[in-house]
């Protein structure tokens, strides 16, 4: 190897050096050092001779670039090139190519002969896979190798061992690449395999490529002769079994690669030829079914070249377990249906069928046998079906069929129950034994069962078996069978309706009674739509009859039928049939009555009302229509009585009715009235109290500054500057009460201690203070009570002096007239003559006795 190196000085003039860009040209020529001749691709810094430099000598130029100027070469001149060991050198080794599945990869290697003649290196190819040591590839010894699905996710690593023509062989040296990729899937080379005949399975081919191969997707499509266009027919599958709907068609193979990841690829197809129809043939014939007396058995097998359905088989019976044709005694007809039942000569023998394929225009095929695994066995007394048949409703006829098998039939038991629900044990209908059932009243809305124990004739008993009616038994259509009116023709006397229902339970059947007049016509009562009907007095003369709509309990109607005439009606006895208070019996309230009369014309029927009192005696009230019930009525009983009196004046029986005890009403204040107000009178309010007999109520004083009136009162307990004054009846106001407004709050109450709603009133005006009675009212004669007035002045009584010491007295008395003002006093000296003189100064309560006093009466006023 020979290695060039270059030192450049700088200078030291420029502040910034520029870049400064080394090119290099290795020359060769001969120790003249003259003709050096370039050599190729020689531009490195390093060089390594070649066999061929040996005995010359190399010249390097180093052209140098600093910045834009570029400078004049400096070269260098190396000594002879003599001879190496002979031992090659790898210098570089690289592998060329794109690292994917299917690309061809060349290692390229580089090397130094070291003097002797370039030989042919011996090259190899390694596969390493990941955390792996690397291992030979088999075969890869060239240095251009192709990449297979083994190589993808691994590394692979071209090893070069340099050998010159002498034989020398230098070190081996290796290069790993980056892993391999795996190539987009796809798929080539697809054909169809197989025969295009039907009934044949062919399969669709391909080579994929594009690493490991994943779900491919596989599609047989069929080709369509009139549209030219193709069928999906089967997916998922690389096989496919030709049927007879592709018989003339071609048919398409679609493969469509998918790697291992998922990825999926170009699809690619193919086409089969023409397929043909194949002649008819059965194979994998079976014979499907219990081998037993009177089962159903059933030939089948596979049909190429025509169809099952199209197909005929015949049964057959044999002593042999071996299928030998002479041997067979024919069962049945050659049949398209392929179910045969045994019957009972067939016991004992094994069965076999006889399958002919065959096509819908009519070519057969060769028929093919099968023969019972083994014998058919005969069973035990059973049944094979149980079936009832008719309507399940009142009255009409069920009949129960069955099917026995197990030898000959003996005398078979049969019954029939009713059930409330499905699965309960059920009642036997008494004096059924036979197939047939008439189904009664009894039985409607329930399950009606029919149970068979089959017996052979030999006496051997098989299972009970039981069929449960699909439905509950329905009712039938209502109808009536007969109707008639019963009683007689009298007025006030009750005809009722003779009737017999059929159809299930009854319910509201629907009656009009109607009215024939003497001329024929006829007209319905209104009002009378009951099983019963008493003729009034506009029935007398006429016919009646009633029409009756029969309607069974679920609503469903009958033909509606009309019944014979009765009468015609004559009058009967005047007759109160019925009579009723009207009205609440509680105090306060109106009693009224009703009276249903009957007998001819009405005339004027009487009525009186009794109070009957604890004793039992009874106080007459009244005659009137009606009656007021007061508080003498509470805790009593009412009576009336009433007689019924026809026109001709001919009287009934009286007929009477007895209340309830009267309730006293609920306690109510009617009135509550307070009078004008005056200081030390008693106060009575004015009250008016209904609801039975009184109690004691609650009674409240109140006394407040101004009026209250409207919700203010209402709610007096809550209002502001109002204080209780009293809790009696009566109250008698007190100098307090002067000037302001008295209310009183009432709770009217029962004597059971019931409360009714609250009354309140307050007095129209202030109350005033106490007075004796006004002169001048007095005269007039307008003063109606104790209260004060206008002109009524305060008085002032027990008027007396006290002496407080000696020679000074006080004036005292008790004033009364609302509250005191600036009372006047005065002290009067009376003398021995009787004469009376005014103590001039004196005006004040106290006095103090002066020498004018002495020998005379002190008098205060």
């Amino acid at each position: 190897m020979c290695r060039c190196h270059f030192t450049i000085i700088h200078d030291g003039a420029a502040s910034t050096d520029p870049p400064l860009f080394l090119k290099y040209q290795w020359f060769c020529g001969d120790i003249s050092l003259s003709n050096f001749i370039p050599i190729p691709d020689a531009t490195d810094e390093v060089y390594w001779p070649k066999h061929n430099d040996i005995g010359k000598v190399l010249k390097v130029e180093c052209s140098l670039t600093l910045g834009e100027m570029v400078y004049p070469p400096i070269f260098a001149i190396s000594s002879r090139i003599s001879r190496g060991n002979g031992i090659p050198k790898v210098v570089n080794l690289e592998v060329h190519g794109e690292l994917v599945e299917g690309s061809i990869i060349r290692g390229c290697a580089k090397v130094a002969w070291c003097g002797g003649i370039p030989g042919k290196g011996v090259a190899s190819w390694l596969r390493r896979k990941w955390n792996s040591s690397p291992v030979v590839i088999v075969g890869a010894e060239d240095e251009v190798y192709q990449l297979t699905i083994d190589d993808v996710d691994s590394s692979v690593v071209f090893m070069y061992t340099p050998v010159t023509e002498e034989g020398a062989k230098g070190e081996p040296q290796y290069k790993y690449t980056d892993f391999v990729k795996a190539a987009p899937p796809s798929v080539s080379n697809v054909k169809i395999l197989g025969d295009a005949v039907e009934g044949s399975t062919i399969k669709g081919v391909g080579d994929y490529f594009g690493g490991r191969e994943g779900p491919s997707k596989f599609e047989w499509l069929r080709e369509n002769g009139d549209s030219g266009g193709f069928l999906l027919v089967s997916a998922g599958t690389s096989e496919y079994t030709l049927t007879k709907e592709d018989v003339g068609c071609c048919l398409a193979f679609v493969y469509i690669p998918i790697n291992f990841e998922g990825q999926e690829g170009k699809s690619m197809s193919a086409m089969s030829p023409v397929v043909k129809q194949a002649p008819p043939k059965v194979t994998n014939i079976k014979i499907v079914g219990d081998l037993r007396e009177n089962s159903k058995i059933t030939a089948t097998g596979i049909v190429t070249g025509g169809t099952e359905g199209s197909s005929r088989v015949q049964w057959y019976k044999t002593c042999s377990s071996t299928l030998e044709e002479n041997s067979l005694e024919a069962l049945s007809t050659s049949k398209i249906a392929k179910a045969f039942r045994i019957p009972l000569g067939a016991v004992g023998y094994y069965i076999v069928a006889k399958f002919t394929p065959m096509t819908p225009d009519g070519d057969s095929g060769e028929p093919a046998f099968v023969i019972s695994d083994k014998a058919v066995e005969t069973l035990p007394p059973s049944l094979n079906f149980l079936s009832i048949i008719g309507e399940y409703s009142e009255d009409q006829i069920l009949t129960a069929s069955y099917g026995y098998v197990g030898g000959h039939e003996g005398k078979s038991v049969y019954s029939w129950y009713i059930h409330e629900v499905e699965g309960d044990s059920g009642s036997l209908i008494p004096g059924v034994s036979g197939l047939q059932y008439r189904i009664t009243k009894e039985a409607i809305g329930k399950f009606i069962s029919f149970q068979c124990t089959p017996v052979r004739d030999d006496g051997v008993v098989g299972d009970l078996r039981i069929l449960m009616g699909q439905e509950r038994v329905r009712p039938g259509s209502p109808r009536l069978l007969s109707l008639h009116i019963v009683g007689n023709a009298v007025e006030g006397t009750i005809l009722r309706i003779e009737k017999k229902y059929w159809g299930g339970e009854e319910g509201d059947s629907v009656y009009r009674w109607l009215r024939t007049s003497s001329d024929g016509t006829k007209k319905e009562i209104v009002g009378a739509t009951t099983a019963s009907y008493m003729p009034s007095i506009d029935d007398i003369g006429s016919f009646i009859s009633v029409s009756c709509e029969p309607v069974r309990s679920d609503w469903a109607r009958g033909p509606m039928v009309l019944s014979e005439k009765i009468g015609p009606i004559i009058p009967g006895s005047p007759t109160c049939h019925s009579l009723e208070f009207l009205g609440s019996m509680i105090e306060g309230q109106r009693l009224n009555f009703n009276a249903v009369y009957t007998g001819g014309e009405q005339g004027d029927c009487t009525h009186e009302w009794f109070r009957i009192k604890d004793n039992g005696l009874q106080d007459k009230i009244s005659s009137n229509d009606f009656l007021d019930l007061t508080l003498e009525d509470v805790g009593v009983c009412i009576e009336i009585i009433y007689t019924p009196v026809r026109k001709d004046g001919i009287r009934g029986s009286p007929k009477s009715i007895v209340s309830d005890l009267i309730s006293p009403a609920d306690p109510k204040g009617m009135e509550l009235v307070i009078p004008d107000c005056c200081e030390d009178r008693e106060l009575i309010p004015l009250r008016k109290y209904f609801g039975g007999h009184e109690g004691v109520g609650e009674y409240i004083w109140y006394q407040t500054k101004h009026k209250l009136e409207g919700s203010e009162l209402l709610d007096i307990s809550n209002a502001s500057d109002v204080v209780i004054c009293g809790t009696e009846l009566t109250y008698k106001p007190l100098l307090k009460d002067v000037g302001d407004y008295l209310a009183l709050y009432w709770v009217p109450t029962r004597a059971d201690g019931k409360c009714g709603e609250p009354l309140i009133a307050i007095c129209s005006t202030p109350v005033s203070p106490g007075s004796s009675i006004c002169v001048q009212c007095a005269q007039l004669g307008t003063y109606t009570s104790y209260a004060g007035c206008a002109h009524s002045p305060p008085v002032v009584s027990n008027v007396c002096v006290k002496e407080l010491s000696s020679g000074i007295y006080s004036g005292e008395g008790e004033y009364f007239g609302g509250h005191e003002g600036e009372s006047l006093f005065s002290w009067y000296r009376e003398n021995n003559e009787g004469t009376i003189e005014l103590i001039i100064g004196g005006n004040s309560k106290i006095y103090e006795v002066t020498d004018s006093d002495y020998n005379c009466h002190l008098l205060f006023g």
